[in-house]
């Protein structure tokens, strides 16, 4: 049996880092990850005690290019999904720029997620 839902956004956010992973349901496996706990992004950024938005975004960002070089950016027709309202919910409210900068930097760099909130297609418009 295959699951509907087979990419999920999967956020984490502790007090010095951010992470972000597309999971693979079906396999069971992180398809793609991105965190400012990598050096390349920690030498990017200044953190110090605690990452904000700017660093949620590069997170984002670096996420995006790596599921594109995976083939990934669209989850194969289906999309990535994503319940932003729960992310925010279990982060805290103190961290939802932190998680809207990483679903908006998904979006602008043209990866296709699926809103769980409401269903709703949330890619980028191509107007």
């Amino acid at each position: 049996m295959t699951v509907l839902k087979r990419y999920v956004l999967r956020i984490f956010i502790s007090l010095k880092h951010i992470t972000a992973n597309v999971v693979d349901r079906n396999h069971g496996h992180i398809v793609a990850t991105s965190s400012t706990a990598e050096h390349s992004i920690k030498q990017s950024l200044e953190c110090g005690r605690s990452c904000n938005a700017k660093a949620a975004a590069v997170v984002g960002e670096v996420l995006a290019m790596r599921l594109k070089v995976e083939g990934l950016k669209d989850g194969q027709g289906r999309g990535i999904h994503v319940n932003v309202t729960k992310e925010i919910k279990k982060k805290g409210f103190k961290s939802q720029t932190k998680v809207w900068a990483i679903v908006n930097a998904l979006k602008n760099n043209g990866v296709k997620l699926i809103d769980e909130d409401d269903g709703n297609d949330s890619s980028p418009s191509h107007s």
